[in-house]
């Protein structure tokens, strides 16, 4: 029997749904493009953050929202937590807010060390929260469109993909550009080939600082001969975003620095015909048309709020859901151990 106090209490429920009560700690770089989106999307409520300059320049621009300097203040008076923190603190944080039965959305990466992603995981599915982690390319429309392209056949079997993230600065001084860049492009090549690698092998080198790598190469070996290869870098002269997709039908390039034309699909390949005498004369390459495909070029960061406020209300996970999170967690802890052994492959 349905009961009057049923009904108001399911009321009550969902009017709290649709205020959708959060909370955000760290206000940084980052972090200020996190509080700008989760206001625009009026589901902001209180920001906290150790920089009390910070904290009145936000509360000079959007003064109904609440600002603290105290983390417990904050989970006090919210149903979710944004995690915008540095990735030393992203454990203990995610933990506590976990503990209180708070649904989170984590910064990447998710923590430092696989043992601390598994916890967190399991801490996760054990209190029915929703965990999402920060991986802003999985919610990138061009990547959407390749990941359409290769689910839908059109570039044919993959043989090999390979990235580029390189720039002059920005520095750090608390990670390496492994575990600063490497989350980006660890999450696209596991959503587009859908696999775990076998084995990763990592070589790199501190020029800046000693012991905190400013260049990285990184090699990915699945089953079936597909590989992937990442470099990374905050010492070069070039800022490039860029990810080269081969397959045995078509090869796609998705460049985040173009303003406009962010996919080319190159219909190059090469094709086998029977022949009874030398092999080589078997095999032609074929250069076709270049098509550049029309994509919506809304923000990535807007969807990937939007998503995890729809995943709070749906209950449904994020793509970038905490079992997600612990994939890239443990590629590029592998990574890093390989980085530590000098290229040594490590086994996943």
């Amino acid at each position: 029997m349905v009961t009057k106090d049923r009904i108001e209490r399911g009321i009550r429920e969902n009017n709290r749904m649709d205020e959708m009560n959060l909370g955000l700690i760290g206000t940084g770089n980052w972090g200020a493009n996190l509080v700008r989106n989760f206001y625009e999307l009026k589901a902001l409520k209180i920001v906290c953050d150790k920089n009390q300059e910070r904290l009145e320049q936000i509360k000079t621009k959007m003064p109904e929202i609440e600002t603290t300097e105290d983390f417990n203040q904050l989970l006090s008076s919210v149903d979710s937590v944004v995690i915008a923190t540095s990735a030393s603190s992203h454990y203990e944080l995610l933990k506590q807010a976990l503990l209180q039965d708070k649904d989170v959305f984590v910064e990447k990466p998710l923590a430092l060390s696989v043992k601390e992603g598994e916890e967190l995981v399991t801490l996760a599915t054990n209190k029915s929260r929703i965990l999402m982690v920060g991986h802003l390319l999985l919610y990138h429309p061009a990547i959407w469109k390749i990941k359409e392209y290769i689910d839908k056949g059109t570039l044919g079997e993959i043989h090999y993909m390979y990235s580029q993230r390189v720039n002059l600065g920005k520095i750090r001084k608390d990670e390496n550009a492994l575990w600063s860049f490497g989350p980006h492009d660890i999450s696209v090549i596991l959503y587009l080939i859908k696999d775990l690698p076998l084995k990763v092998s990592c070589t790199g080198e501190s020029y800046l600082q000693n012991g905190i790598f400013d260049v990285v190469f990184c090699t990915l070996h699945f089953k079936d001969k597909k590989i992937a290869h990442i470099h990374l870098s905050w010492l070069d002269p070039h800022k490039i975003r860029k990810f080269t997709i081969v397959g045995s039908k078509k090869m796609a390039v998705f460049d985040d620095m173009e303003t406009q034309e962010k996919i080319r699909l190159y219909d190059k390949g090469v094709d086998y015909r029977p022949s009874f005498g030398d092999m080589a004369k078997a095999i032609s390459l074929r250069i076709g048309d270049i098509l550049v495909p029309k994509i919506d070029l809304k923000e990535p960061l807007k969807i990937e709020c939007q998503r995890f406020l729809e995943s709070v209300k749906s209950r449904k996970p994020p793509i970038s859901d905490g079992e997600n999170g612990l994939e890239v967690l443990k590629v590029l802890d592998a990574a890093q151990k390989s980085l530590d052994q000098g290229g040594k492959p490590v086994n996943l």
